[in-house]
Protein backbone atom coordinates (compact mmCIF):
# COMPACT_ATOMS: atom_id res chain seq x y z
CA UNK A 1 0.00 0.00 0.00
CA UNK A 2 1.43 3.27 -0.71
CA UNK A 3 2.20 5.84 1.93
CA UNK A 4 -0.36 8.44 2.14
CA UNK A 5 1.07 12.20 2.51
CA UNK A 6 -0.14 13.61 5.60
CA UNK A 7 0.45 17.74 5.91
CA UNK A 8 1.38 18.49 9.34
CA UNK A 9 0.84 22.30 10.10
CA UNK A 10 3.17 23.89 12.07
CA UNK A 11 0.18 26.27 14.24
CA UNK A 12 0.50 29.19 16.39
CA UNK A 13 4.61 29.44 15.48
CA UNK A 14 4.79 30.81 19.47
CA UNK A 15 3.55 27.61 20.83
CA UNK A 16 4.47 24.45 21.20
CA UNK A 17 3.69 23.00 18.08
CA UNK A 18 7.19 23.48 16.22
CA UNK A 19 8.39 21.38 19.31
CA UNK A 20 6.15 18.62 19.00
CA UNK A 21 6.68 18.25 15.02
CA UNK A 22 9.75 18.08 15.67
CA UNK A 23 9.59 15.53 18.02
CA UNK A 24 7.19 13.26 16.34
CA UNK A 25 9.42 13.25 13.20
CA UNK A 26 11.91 12.00 15.45
CA UNK A 27 9.88 8.77 15.34
CA UNK A 28 11.67 6.97 12.37
CA UNK A 29 8.76 4.11 12.30
CA UNK A 30 6.71 6.71 11.85
CA UNK A 31 7.99 7.31 8.16
CA UNK A 32 6.64 3.32 7.44
CA UNK A 33 3.20 4.27 7.58
CA UNK A 34 3.21 7.81 6.28
CA UNK A 35 5.21 10.69 4.09
CA UNK A 36 4.83 13.89 6.64
CA UNK A 37 4.96 17.21 4.70
CA UNK A 38 4.92 20.08 7.42
CA UNK A 39 3.92 23.33 5.97
CA UNK A 40 4.76 26.27 8.47
CA UNK A 41 8.19 28.10 8.70
CA UNK A 42 11.48 26.17 8.59
CA UNK A 43 14.08 28.40 10.58
CA UNK A 44 11.20 27.85 13.39
CA UNK A 45 11.21 24.21 13.09
CA UNK A 46 15.45 24.16 13.19
CA UNK A 47 14.78 26.51 16.70
CA UNK A 48 12.70 23.70 17.84
CA UNK A 49 14.93 20.92 17.07
CA UNK A 50 17.52 22.80 18.77
CA UNK A 51 15.34 23.16 21.75
CA UNK A 52 14.09 19.26 21.77
CA UNK A 53 17.76 17.91 20.77
CA UNK A 54 16.06 16.36 17.29
CA UNK A 55 19.28 15.59 15.11
CA UNK A 56 16.69 16.40 11.90
CA UNK A 57 17.77 18.19 8.86
CA UNK A 58 15.07 20.65 7.09
CA UNK A 59 14.77 20.12 3.46
CA UNK A 60 13.04 23.48 2.60
CA UNK A 61 10.65 23.46 -0.02
CA UNK A 62 8.55 26.29 -1.91
CA UNK A 63 4.74 25.97 -2.06
CA UNK A 64 5.12 24.38 -5.46
CA UNK A 65 7.65 22.02 -4.68
CA UNK A 66 5.83 19.23 -2.70
CA UNK A 67 7.12 16.63 -5.48
CA UNK A 68 10.90 17.58 -4.49
CA UNK A 69 9.96 16.41 -0.73
CA UNK A 70 12.47 13.14 0.19
CA UNK A 71 10.28 11.68 2.92
CA UNK A 72 13.11 9.74 4.86
CA UNK A 73 13.53 9.30 8.42
CA UNK A 74 16.02 12.19 9.61
CA UNK A 75 14.70 14.18 7.24
CA UNK A 76 11.49 17.23 7.54
CA UNK A 77 10.25 17.76 4.57
CA UNK A 78 9.06 21.47 5.45
CA UNK A 79 6.98 23.67 2.64
CA UNK A 80 8.36 26.90 3.69
CA UNK A 81 6.15 29.97 3.91
CA UNK A 82 8.62 32.60 5.55
CA UNK A 83 6.81 34.27 7.75
CA UNK A 84 8.34 33.99 11.30
CA UNK A 85 10.80 36.89 12.38
CA UNK A 86 13.97 34.78 13.76
CA UNK A 87 13.16 36.69 17.20
CA UNK A 88 9.82 35.86 17.49
CA UNK A 89 9.42 34.85 21.22
CA UNK A 90 8.59 31.66 22.14
CA UNK A 91 5.04 32.01 24.48
CA UNK A 92 3.99 35.25 23.92
CA UNK A 93 0.79 35.68 22.20
CA UNK A 94 1.95 37.75 18.56
CA UNK A 95 -0.59 38.88 15.33
CA UNK A 96 1.96 37.41 13.18
CA UNK A 97 1.89 33.66 14.23
CA UNK A 98 -1.95 34.01 14.09
CA UNK A 99 -1.80 34.92 10.69
CA UNK A 100 1.19 32.19 9.91
CA UNK A 101 -1.43 29.53 11.72
CA UNK A 102 -4.02 30.78 9.27
CA UNK A 103 -1.89 30.87 6.26
CA UNK A 104 0.00 27.21 6.83
CA UNK A 105 -3.66 25.80 7.16
CA UNK A 106 -4.62 27.48 4.07
CA UNK A 107 -2.13 26.35 2.16
CA UNK A 108 -1.88 22.56 3.16
CA UNK A 109 -5.96 22.54 2.37
CA UNK A 110 -4.92 23.63 -1.01
CA UNK A 111 -2.72 20.76 -1.30
CA UNK A 112 -5.67 18.41 0.16
CA UNK A 113 -8.82 19.74 -2.64
CA UNK A 114 -5.78 19.42 -5.62
CA UNK A 115 -5.14 15.84 -4.12
CA UNK A 116 -1.30 16.36 -3.54
CA UNK A 117 -2.08 15.49 0.25
CA UNK A 118 -4.36 12.84 1.37
CA UNK A 119 -5.25 14.69 4.91
CA UNK A 120 -4.15 17.33 7.09
CA UNK A 121 -3.02 17.21 10.94
CA UNK A 122 -2.68 20.64 12.91
CA UNK A 123 -0.86 21.36 15.58
CA UNK A 124 -2.23 24.05 17.98
CA UNK A 125 -2.93 27.48 17.14
CA UNK A 126 -3.89 30.01 19.74
CA UNK A 127 -7.34 31.47 18.98
CA UNK A 128 -6.90 35.09 20.32
CA UNK A 129 -3.43 35.39 18.24
CA UNK A 130 -5.57 34.00 14.96
CA UNK A 131 -7.70 37.06 15.84
CA UNK A 132 -5.29 39.43 16.01
CA UNK A 133 -3.74 38.25 13.12
CA UNK A 134 -6.86 39.36 10.87
CA UNK A 135 -8.20 35.73 11.10
CA UNK A 136 -12.01 35.79 12.49
CA UNK A 137 -12.94 32.31 13.28
CA UNK A 138 -13.52 30.62 16.52
CA UNK A 139 -10.60 27.52 15.52
CA UNK A 140 -9.33 25.31 12.86
CA UNK A 141 -12.60 23.58 12.39
CA UNK A 142 -14.47 26.55 11.10
CA UNK A 143 -11.64 27.99 9.41
CA UNK A 144 -11.82 24.35 7.49
CA UNK A 145 -15.46 24.77 6.82
CA UNK A 146 -14.77 27.94 5.27
CA UNK A 147 -11.68 27.09 3.34
CA UNK A 148 -13.49 23.92 1.58
CA UNK A 149 -16.73 25.65 1.40
CA UNK A 150 -17.91 23.25 3.09
CA UNK A 151 -22.04 24.46 4.50
CA UNK A 152 -21.55 22.32 8.00
CA UNK A 153 -19.22 20.06 10.00
CA UNK A 154 -19.26 18.19 13.30
CA UNK A 155 -16.01 17.78 15.98
CA UNK A 156 -15.29 14.69 17.14
CA UNK A 157 -12.87 13.88 19.75
CA UNK A 158 -11.75 10.34 20.08
CA UNK A 159 -9.65 8.74 22.90
CA UNK A 160 -9.08 5.08 23.79
CA UNK A 161 -12.57 3.19 24.20
CA UNK A 162 -14.61 6.83 24.00
CA UNK A 163 -15.79 8.54 20.43
CA UNK A 164 -17.62 11.86 20.82
CA UNK A 165 -19.28 14.04 18.60
CA UNK A 166 -20.55 17.60 19.14
CA UNK A 167 -23.91 19.42 18.32
CA UNK A 168 -22.14 22.75 19.00
CA UNK A 169 -18.69 23.54 19.74
CA UNK A 170 -17.08 27.49 19.81
CA UNK A 171 -20.30 29.20 21.32
CA UNK A 172 -21.76 30.10 24.58
CA UNK A 173 -23.36 28.17 26.44
CA UNK A 174 -26.81 29.67 26.25
CA UNK A 175 -26.45 30.23 22.28
CA UNK A 176 -25.93 26.80 22.01
CA UNK A 177 -29.09 25.80 23.74
CA UNK A 178 -30.54 28.44 20.94
CA UNK A 179 -28.90 26.98 18.48
CA UNK A 180 -29.94 23.11 18.92
CA UNK A 181 -32.97 21.93 17.03
CA UNK A 182 -34.09 18.88 15.66
CA UNK A 183 -32.51 18.98 12.76
CA UNK A 184 -29.57 20.22 13.57
CA UNK A 185 -29.00 16.99 15.72
CA UNK A 186 -30.28 14.38 13.19
CA UNK A 187 -27.76 15.96 10.92
CA UNK A 188 -24.76 15.30 13.88
CA UNK A 189 -26.16 11.96 14.69
CA UNK A 190 -26.04 11.01 10.79
CA UNK A 191 -22.24 12.29 10.34
CA UNK A 192 -21.12 9.90 13.43
CA UNK A 193 -22.93 7.49 12.61
CA UNK A 194 -21.07 7.31 9.10
CA UNK A 195 -18.11 7.74 10.91
CA UNK A 196 -18.98 4.32 12.72
CA UNK A 197 -19.37 2.88 8.92
CA UNK A 198 -16.34 4.13 7.82
CA UNK A 199 -14.52 2.69 10.82
CA UNK A 200 -16.43 -0.79 9.83
CA UNK A 201 -17.59 -1.43 12.96
CA UNK A 202 -20.06 -4.21 12.99
CA UNK A 203 -21.94 -2.92 16.00
CA UNK A 204 -22.70 1.26 15.45
CA UNK A 205 -25.02 2.49 18.96
CA UNK A 206 -24.61 5.90 19.47
CA UNK A 207 -25.91 7.13 22.60
CA UNK A 208 -26.80 10.75 23.13
CA UNK A 209 -26.76 13.43 25.58
CA UNK A 210 -29.25 15.33 27.00
CA UNK A 211 -28.82 19.23 27.73
CA UNK A 212 -30.56 19.62 31.01
CA UNK A 213 -29.51 17.14 34.47
CA UNK A 214 -31.18 14.05 34.69
CA UNK A 215 -32.05 14.34 30.98
CA UNK A 216 -35.08 16.87 32.32
CA UNK A 217 -36.47 14.73 34.89
CA UNK A 218 -39.57 14.62 32.81
CA UNK A 219 -40.02 18.21 32.99
CA UNK A 220 -38.50 19.28 36.86
CA UNK A 221 -35.37 20.78 34.92
CA UNK A 222 -35.14 22.79 32.18
CA UNK A 223 -37.75 24.69 30.43
CA UNK A 224 -39.00 20.92 27.85
CA UNK A 225 -35.77 21.43 25.59
CA UNK A 226 -34.95 17.24 25.77
CA UNK A 227 -38.84 16.99 24.27
CA UNK A 228 -38.55 20.15 21.60
CA UNK A 229 -34.89 19.38 20.40
CA UNK A 230 -33.62 15.88 20.82
CA UNK A 231 -36.53 13.25 21.23
CA UNK A 232 -37.60 14.19 17.09
CA UNK A 233 -34.03 13.69 16.28
CA UNK A 234 -33.73 10.67 18.16
CA UNK A 235 -37.03 9.22 16.50
CA UNK A 236 -36.49 10.07 13.38
CA UNK A 237 -32.89 8.07 13.50
CA UNK A 238 -34.61 5.48 14.73
CA UNK A 239 -37.13 5.13 12.09
CA UNK A 240 -33.91 4.66 10.10
CA UNK A 241 -33.05 1.22 11.81
CA UNK A 242 -30.19 3.04 13.49
CA UNK A 243 -29.37 1.94 16.93
CA UNK A 244 -29.53 5.52 18.86
CA UNK A 245 -30.61 5.64 22.54
CA UNK A 246 -31.42 8.99 23.99
CA UNK A 247 -31.36 11.54 25.36
CA UNK A 248 -29.24 10.30 28.51
CA UNK A 249 -27.87 12.25 31.33
CA UNK A 250 -24.69 13.09 30.12
CA UNK A 251 -22.65 12.04 33.56
CA UNK A 252 -24.58 8.46 33.40
CA UNK A 253 -23.81 7.85 29.70
CA UNK A 254 -20.26 8.79 29.66
CA UNK A 255 -19.65 5.95 32.18
CA UNK A 256 -21.43 3.40 30.04
CA UNK A 257 -19.60 4.82 27.11
CA UNK A 258 -16.20 3.85 28.89
CA UNK A 259 -17.14 0.69 29.87
CA UNK A 260 -18.26 -0.29 26.24
CA UNK A 261 -21.97 -0.16 26.12
CA UNK A 262 -21.67 2.81 23.08
CA UNK A 263 -19.66 3.03 20.04
CA UNK A 264 -19.95 6.90 19.58
CA UNK A 265 -21.48 10.07 22.06
CA UNK A 266 -23.40 12.68 20.45
CA UNK A 267 -22.18 15.67 22.99
CA UNK A 268 -24.66 18.92 23.10
CA UNK A 269 -22.59 21.74 23.70
CA UNK A 270 -18.41 22.18 23.67
CA UNK A 271 -17.65 21.52 27.09
CA UNK A 272 -20.08 18.29 27.92
CA UNK A 273 -18.17 16.43 25.09
CA UNK A 274 -14.86 17.78 25.72
CA UNK A 275 -14.20 17.59 29.89
CA UNK A 276 -15.01 13.34 30.05
CA UNK A 277 -12.76 13.18 26.49
CA UNK A 278 -9.76 15.50 28.36
CA UNK A 279 -9.89 13.69 31.80
CA UNK A 280 -8.92 10.82 29.94
CA UNK A 281 -5.75 12.47 29.49
CA UNK A 282 -4.61 14.85 26.59
CA UNK A 283 -1.86 13.13 24.78
CA UNK A 284 -3.94 10.36 24.15
CA UNK A 285 -6.81 12.40 22.64
CA UNK A 286 -7.93 13.43 19.18
CA UNK A 287 -9.81 15.97 17.09
CA UNK A 288 -11.44 14.94 14.42
CA UNK A 289 -13.41 17.31 11.89
CA UNK A 290 -16.34 15.86 10.08
CA UNK A 291 -18.01 16.38 6.84
CA UNK A 292 -15.49 18.29 5.24
CA UNK A 293 -13.86 16.94 1.58
CA UNK A 294 -10.80 16.37 2.76
CA UNK A 295 -9.01 14.30 6.25
CA UNK A 296 -8.35 16.28 9.25
CA UNK A 297 -6.97 15.55 12.40
CA UNK A 298 -5.48 17.56 15.34
CA UNK A 299 -4.14 17.16 18.06
CA UNK A 300 -6.50 17.64 21.45
CA UNK A 301 -4.65 20.12 23.28
CA UNK A 302 -3.80 23.76 22.99
CA UNK A 303 -0.68 26.00 22.12
CA UNK A 304 0.73 25.62 26.10
CA UNK A 305 2.31 29.27 26.02
CA UNK A 306 3.59 28.39 29.24
CA UNK A 307 5.62 26.07 28.40
CA UNK A 308 6.93 26.86 24.64
CA UNK A 309 10.20 26.94 24.11
CA UNK A 310 11.27 24.84 26.63
CA UNK A 311 11.62 21.46 25.24
CA UNK A 312 8.88 19.92 27.93
CA UNK A 313 5.70 19.56 25.23
CA UNK A 314 4.80 16.19 24.96
CA UNK A 315 4.31 14.92 21.14
CA UNK A 316 1.75 11.85 22.03
CA UNK A 317 -1.39 13.74 21.24
CA UNK A 318 0.43 14.50 17.91
CA UNK A 319 1.55 11.29 17.40
CA UNK A 320 -1.78 9.89 17.75
CA UNK A 321 -3.56 12.84 15.41
CA UNK A 322 -1.33 11.65 12.44
CA UNK A 323 -2.17 7.76 13.27
CA UNK A 324 -5.12 8.45 12.80
CA UNK A 325 -5.05 10.62 10.13
CA UNK A 326 -3.07 7.37 8.11
CA UNK A 327 -5.87 5.34 9.58
CA UNK A 328 -8.53 7.82 7.62
CA UNK A 329 -6.15 7.51 4.65
CA UNK A 330 -6.28 4.50 3.94
CA UNK A 331 -10.27 3.90 4.51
Amino acid sequence: MTRPVIAITMGDAAGIGPEIIMKSLAHANLYERCRPLVVGDAARLEAAGRIVGASLTINKLSPGEADKARYTPGVVDCIDLGLIPADMAWGKLSPVAGDGAYQYIKVATELAMAGSVQAICTAPLNKEALHAGGHKYPGHTEMLAALTNTPEVSMMLTAPNLRVIHVTTHIGLLDAIKKIEPALVERVIARGYTVLGKAKLTRKKIGVCSINPHAGENGLFGHGEEEQKIIPAVQACRAKGWDVEGPLPADTLFFRAGRGDFDMVVAMYHDQGHGPVKVLGLEAGVNITVGLPVIRTSVDHGTAFDIAGTGKADERSMLEALHAAIDLAER
